[in-house]
């Protein structure tokens, strides 16, 4: 497959790329300012015209929207959630992932039965709601909502779109105490990519495959 990880330089998005790139896909990782990698700047409409320039007549598979931002762990309600921190966090989580699906999709339409991948977190759920971090989890509600919308929308395109939780991994943002380590978390990702098609489109689910409640 040819597939397209954004953030791919390190945590979850460098294990995924490992583990593709290990079975024999052919792998594209974009990062913000590195090297290695494809450079993407999710915020930054000029960044993905000039990424969909240079990825011009190149069919993807899958497009994994992993890049993001969780700026306001730890803040309590007295005096965080400052509003510059929630521009920036929806600018990443949520118009940083339309973004890359819009500039992307000329190339998503030229493969065979494309799929995009979108990791939000079981932190989405208005059904679990036990209160904290009020911008990254509203940030995460938005993008499944983006998501659910646009697996409606992309039926028609024969592009199927997935929702999911990573798990709570030992990455930086995730920390040292999380349960599960990154090759844990991308294995169970990357089963549920592969089968993810239009009968499953929509979907919201653990890395796991456990179904997630709205």
């Amino acid at each position: 497959m040819d597939i397209l990880i954004t953030g791919a330089n390190r945590g979850i998005g460098a294990e995924l790329d490992n583990l593709f790139s290990a079975r024999g896909d052919h792998v594209l990782g974009t990062a913000r300012n590195h090297p290695e990698y494809l450079a993407l700047e999710v915020t930054d409409p000029a960044s993905h015209q000039a990424l969909a320039a240079k990825l011009e007549g190149q069919p993807l598979d899958l497009l994994v929207c992993n890049a993001g931002v969780y700026l306001d762990k730890g803040h309590n309600l007295a005096d965080g959630y400052q509003a510059g921190l929630w521009s920036q966090t929806f600018a990443a989580n949520v118009t940083g992932v339309f973004l890359t699906i819009q500039s992307l999709l000329p190339n998503l339409q030229m493969a065979r039965h494309p799929k995009i991948a979108i990791i939000s977190s079981k932190m989405a759920s208005h059904a679990r709601a036990p209160g904290g971090s009020y911008i990254y989890r509203a940030s995460k509600a938005a993008v499944l909502n983006l998501g659910r919308n646009l697996a409606s929308d992309f039926k028609a395109l024969d592009i199927a779109v997935g929702i999911y939780h990573p798990g709570w991994v030992r990455t930086d943002m995730g920390g040292t105490e999380a349960d599960i380590d990154t090759p844990t978390a991308a294995r169970g990702l990357i089963q549920r990519f592969d089968a993810l098609s239009l009968a499953t489109t929509g979907c919201f689910e653990s890395y796991d495959g456990t179904a997630i409640p709205y």
